[in-house]
């Protein structure tokens, strides 16, 4: 029995301190959610997580630019819907232009709604969303992806020629009212296929927004199983180490304690 060199109570601390170690980083990750609070709990899965994190959301900014992409062709839908009644008008008035019992001021009558309809088109060529063209003609380049890939959506050119020849068209006599006619005929079939173009970018983006979605949501998943706490198997871990902490403290008590018999020998 000695008394310089206590043993037992060196073993008894050194485990205790480990015990606390193991404690306090258990009760660190049930508090956080976390089971990386640090770089030393699992070093590559700190640096898998990070790149998720960034990816996932690199994502969620690719996906709202999709979606702002979307209310945008929407909004140029809505504008050319209006012009498409425009012209259904204008053609109505044409036709009427062309009936035999009305004179050359009743086709002034007819003209003037036409050239207010005219003015109404040329004036939507001109509308933009949030300082971007509607009608430029322009193909519109959008992110679609995390790393930057973009999907080309035509643009659509309410300024084309068809639709100015129709714009800039009388109905002022029964001959211009035919050409005018004419005229509007090939405006209602560029406007249909511009109408079916903007139908086609509006698909395209909305599954590009469902698959950055989808997408999102896997990333999430696997980001998930690196670095979330497992509350069920933690708890488990968090009780036994408490328990080998009390154990231990108690066991360094009587480890100090030891020595005091060997007192008893001199006494």
């Amino acid at each position: 029995m000695v008394i310089n060199t206590n043993v037992s109570a060196s073993s008894s601390a050194r485990l205790l301190s480990e015990s606390s170690s193991l404690l306090s980083k258990s009760l660190a990750r049930l508090s956080s959610g976390s089971k990386i609070t640090s770089p030393e709990d699992d070093a590559a899965g700190l640096a898998v997580s990070m790149r998720f994190d960034a990816q996932i959301n690199r994502t969620s900014a690719a996906k709202n630019n999709v979606i702002n992409a979307i209310s945008l062709s929407q909004t140029q839908d809505g504008f050319m819907q209006k012009v498409s009644k425009a012209l259904d008008r204008m053609s109505e008035l044409s036709i009427l232009a062309q009936d035999v019992t009305k004179s050359n001021a009743d086709r002034a009558l007819y003209n003037s709604e036409f050239a207010t309809l005219g003015a109404y088109i040329d004036n939507v060529a001109t509308k933009d969303f949030n300082g971007v063209s509607l009608f430029g003609g322009a193909a519109l380049s959008v992110t679609q992806d995390s790393e930057g890939g973009s999907f080309s959506a035509a643009g659509i050119n309410l300024g084309a020629s068809a639709y100015t020849t129709a714009t800039a068209s009388t109905i002022s006599t029964s001959s211009a009212a035919a050409t005018a006619l004419t005229n509007v005929k090939a405006a209602i079939t560029q406007l249909a296929t511009d109408r079916a173009t903007v139908g086609a970018n509006v698909t395209r983006l909305q599954f590009t927004s469902e698959q950055l979605g989808v997408l999102r949501e896997n990333l999430s998943a696997a980001n998930s199983r690196i670095k979330d706490t497992d509350i069920a198997e933690e708890s488990t871990k968090f009780a036994r180490y408490n328990i080998l902490v009390q154990a231990g403290t108690a066991m360094l008590a009587q480890a100090n304690a030891t020595p005091q018999s060997a007192l008893r020998l001199l006494s």
